[in-house]
């Protein structure tokens, strides 16, 4: 609901415009001739007084003070108007909403009036109301146009929504919020071929708009429409050739029809464009990591484009490839990813926990330290972390840093009786290493305990 400037009118119609109006209206330096010039007086008196109450939120006590007013002199729409915007504040709507029609038909054409008895129906909810109010108000300011399609969209109206939208987007262009709305109302009467016809005709009248096609694009694709999708990308590719968005939509179709050429050319613009968001590269880099499984003579090529990505901003796609070694159990690839992903995204726990491990495997222990010293700081509370840290210093033969790590780390283990084994099994090498026999021997038993239970 747009309320146009109605947050001020307590200062440019209550404190400017109300006494100049009065004053237009009476003369209150006017020689009276009779007692008239005492009534004025205290007409006067008691609205300042209610425009005073109503700043200091005395909000009773200004329509007292304007009740007063009106029993002197009720033929001003303005003092229906304050009465009217003392209710609102009140939670008063049903009140509110006499006065302030008692105020529009004293002045019909007044645009805050009507504004003010709009925002009372949008309030209650009322929209049936509020739909007949923001009619009237439409001839004041285009903004309130939209509000009218809004309304029109709540009552299910959704044919006179639309032809309100299409007037605005003739006008004015098109906006975000008015094709948010179009979408809802497509949405609710499954009008997609509706929708499909709308993107064609703002593609055809602005064939040079890349936003056009990609929408277009998308939504062929969503109806299941490829070979349309598919012909949108190409004509934009034509029209627009450096285009480096339609290659998120184009690798896909490649891929799809088996074009592994093509598509690696289109994801090379992807993961070396810097238009382009990170987490839009890690998905076209992860659904070639899925093509290359099926087809892993494609793998060098993967290598190939992976290094395109190594400057993107975060490391996500690093530890995608990562991941994707890892379960073909090449681990020093795996461990090659993890390590720049960890250069770029030092603080995301999953990468943490993968290189330390691979760190571990590869038996790069002082790197382990270096690595679980840092991440403490981050995650406190995290066992993993501890425990790595501790096979570290025991491979390192600094038993009482295990021990020291160990000990606080075993408590953060929670249900995860496996984990627990391993705590232990650290705690006895490091106790037997400091030639501490008895307790070697107790955290030995602890970690057997336990396997039997299992």
């Amino acid at each position: 609901m747009k309320k146009i400037r109605a947050q001020i009118l307590l200062f440019v119609l209550g404190i400017c415009l109300v006494p100049n109006v009065l004053v237009a209206q009476v003369d209150f330096n006017k020689t009276p001739d009779d007692d008239l010039g005492n009534v004025e007086d205290k007409f006067q008196e008691h609205f300042f007084e209610a425009l005073k109450q109503k700043g200091i939120e005395n909000y009773d006590r200004s329509i007292k003070a304007l009740m007063k007013c009106i029993e002197l002199d009720d033929s001003k729409s303005v003092l229906y108007f304050e009465l009217g915007k003392n209710y609102v504040q009140l939670k008063n709507f049903g009140a509110a909403e006499d006065a302030l029609k008692k105020a529009i038909s004293k002045a019909p054409d007044n645009e805050w009036y009507l504004d003010e008895l709009y925002g009372v129906y949008y309030q209650t909810n009322d929209f049936d109301k509020a739909l007949k109010t923001v009619k009237q108000l439409v001839k004041f300011h285009p903004d309130y146009k939209e509000d009218l399609a809004a309304l029109y969209l709540r009552n299910k109206k959704y044919k006179a929504a639309l032809k309100v939208l299409d007037e605005l987007d003739t006008n004015y262009g098109v906006s975000k919020s008015r094709d948010a709305m179009r979408n809802k109302i497509y949405n609710a009467t499954g009008g997609n071929k509706d929708r499909i016809e709308n993107l064609e005709e703002r593609v055809a009248n602005n064939p040079d708009n890349e936003s056009y096609y990609l929408k277009l694009i998308y939504r062929y694709s969503e109806l299941g429409k490829k070979k349309k999708a598919f012909e949108t990308a190409e004509k934009l590719l034509k029209r627009i050739p450096s285009s480096h968005l339609v290659h998120l939509a184009l690798y896909k179709f490649y891929l799809d029809d088996n074009k592994p050429k093509e598509a690696m050319a289109s994801m090379k613009v992807v993961l070396t464009s810097i238009k382009i968001k990170p987490d839009a590269k890690v998905k076209v880099l992860n659904d070639f990591i899925n093509f290359v499984k099926i087809h892993p003579e494609y793998e060098k090529d993967l290598v190939e484009i992976t290094t395109l990505a190594s400057d993107s901003e975060s490391g996500k796609s690093h530890a995608e490839l990562g991941q994707y070694y890892l379960q073909k159990g090449e681990k020093a690839l795996a461990l090659e990813h993890y390590a720049k992903a960890y250069e770029k995204e030092s603080e995301n726990f999953e990468v943490i926990k993968n290189l330390i491990l691979l760190e571990i495997d590869a038996k790069k222990y002082d790197r382990v330290v270096e690595i679980t010293e840092a991440a403490l700081d981050l995650f406190p509370s995290q066992p993993i972390i501890y425990l790595a840290n501790g096979v570290a210093f025991n491979h390192l033969n600094r038993p009482k840093d295990a021990i020291d790590t160990l000990e606080i780390g075993v408590d953060f283990v929670i249900d995860n009786p496996q984990m627990e084994v391993d705590f232990y099994k650290q705690l006895s090498t490091a106790y037997r290493m400091t030639n501490n026999i008895n307790k070697s021997k107790a955290f030995a038993k602890k970690a057997e305990d336990i396997l039997k239970q299992q």
